[in-house]
C-alpha cells in the first residue's frame, strides 16, 4: 500500500509541475527554471506526510484514494516549502547531496556572467519565491477540495496551525543557536515539537482523520501521538546529523556541529563537565573533519549520545501509550505503533 500511495503522490506532483512549467514559460526561461528547481527539491524524500494522511484516512474508513491523494499532496508541498525556506535560513546550498533551489540559481547566475554577490542574491531570491509558491499551492489544494464546507474549513485550520506553529519553531531555533548560549533540554524539545512535529506528524494525521469523518476525541488523540512521535523522529534525525553515515543519510555529519545546532545531544552535553570543551569548538564554521571527530568522541564520552537515544525511545513509548489509551480502530493503532517504533530505528 505505501508503494501505491508513493506512486500516486509522485504522479500528482509530476502533473502539477508539468502544468506549472508550461504556465511559467510565458514569463521567461528563468521562471520556468525556478519551477524545475522546485520540482527537483520535492523529489527524493521519504513521503512520511502523505503516508500519515493516508493511514489516518483509511484507518477511519476513508476509501476515496483521489481525494486523500490531494490532501496528501498539500502536506508534501508544505514540506517542500519549509525545506526550501529552512535551507535559506541555514544558508545551505545542498539538500540530499544535490544543489537545492538556492544552489541551482546561484550556479545559474554564475553561468550567466554574474559575480559572487549577484549569484548569492539570485539564489536567495529564488529560494524565497520557490518556498512561497509551494506554500501557496498547498493552501489551494485544500481550499479547492470538493467536500462539505465544514470539512474544508477544518482542513484549512489544520494547515494554518501547522504553518503558524512551525514559524514559531523556526524562529526559536535560530535564536537559540547563538554562539555562547547554553541550551536547555526543555527549550530544545519545545522547538522540535513546534518546528517539525506539528506540521510533519500531527497535521497530516489530523487531516486524514478529519477527511474520513473521525470524531474530535480520536483526532485529538492522533494529534498527541503525532507530536510525541514527531519529537522522537527529530531527535533521531539530529543524532544521525552528527553520528550518521553521510553516504546513507545524504547529508554532512559535520554541518550541524559547524552550525552549532542546539539539539538534545547538545542540551545533555551542556549539563556535563565536558561542556566547556565542547562549547569552545561547537558552532565554529572553520571546524575541520578531525576536530569534528574529536567533538563526536566527546559527545559519546559525556553520555550525550546515549541520553539522546534514550530520550527518543521514551517519546516513542509515550506515543504508543497514547495509541493504547485512545478509542481508535485496531488496524490503525497497530499500523501507527509500528510506525512509531521505526522512527528511532532508521539509519537515514
Amino acid at each position: 500500500m505505501p508503494e501505491l500511495l508513493d506512486a500516486a503522490i509522485d504522479d500528482e506532483l509530476r502533473a502539477f509541475f508539468a502544468e506549472a512549467r508550461v504556465r511559467a514559460g510565458a514569463y521567461g526561461a528563468h521562471y520556468a527554471a525556478l519551477w524545475e528547481s522546485i520540482e527537483q527539491q520535492s523529489t527524493g524524500g521519504k513521503r512520511v506526510r502523505p503516508r500519515l494522511v493516508w493511514s489516518a484516512y483509511r484507518g477511519f474508513g476513508g476509501a476515496d484514494r483521489a481525494m486523500a491523494t490531494r490532501v496528501a499532496l498539500a502536506f508534501e508541498l508544505l514540506h517542500t516549502a519549509f525545506l526550501i525556506h529552512d535551507d535559506l535560513i541555514d544558508r545551505d546550498l545542498v539538500r540530499r547531496g544535490e544543489p537545492n533551489v538556492a544552489g541551482r540559481f546561484a550556479a545559474r547566475a554564475i553561468a550567466h556572467g554574474a559575480d559572487e554577490r549577484a549569484s548569492t542574491v539570485w539564489g536567495e531570491t529564488a529560494a524565497v519565491l520557490a518556498g512561497d509558491l509551494a506554500l501557496s499551492r498547498a493552501h489551494r489544494e485544500l481550499a479547492m477540495l470538493p467536500v462539505a464546507r465544514e470539512c474544508r474549513e477544518s482542513l484549512l485550520d489544520i494547515l494554518d496551525r501547522a504553518v503558524f506553529i512551525s514559524a514559531a519553531g523556526e524562529l526559536s531555533d535560530v535564536v537559540s543557536s547563538l554562539r555562547g548560549t547554553t541550551p536547555a533540554l526543555e527549550s530544545v524539545l519545545a522547538t522540535l515539537e513546534q518546528k517539525t512535529a506539528v506540521y510533519s506528524f500531527e497535521a497530516p494525521l489530523a487531516a486524514g482523520a478529519v477527511l474520513a469523518g473521525a470524531g474530535d476525541e480520536a483526532v485529538a488523540a492522533l494529534c498527541r501521538f503525532g507530536r510525541l512521535v514527531g519529537v522522537a523522529f527529530q531527535i533521531t534525525d539530529d543524532v544521525l546529523g552528527v553520528f550518521g553515515d553521510p553516504a546513507v543519510t545524504g547529508k554532512s555529519a559535520s554541518a550541524d556541529l559547524r552550525e552549532g545546532k542546539r539539539t538534545a545531544l547538545i542540551a545533555h552535553a551542556a549539563t556535563t563537565p565536558s561542556w566547556p570543551a565542547i562549547a569552545a569548538r561547537l558552532g565554529d564554521p572553520s571546524l575541520d573533519e578531525d576536530e569534528a571527530d574529536r567533538l563526536r568522541e566527546e559527545l559519546r564520552r559525556c553520555g550525550a549520545l546515549d541520553a539522546a537515544l534514550a530520550l527518543a525511545s521514551e517519546h516513542v513509548t509515550l506515543a504508543r501509550y497514547e495509541l493504547d489509551a485512545a478509542d481508535l480502530p485496531a488496524p490503525l493503532r497497530a499500523e501507527l505503533g509500528e510506525f512509531a517504533q521505526r522512527a528511532t530505528e532508521r539509519v537515514r
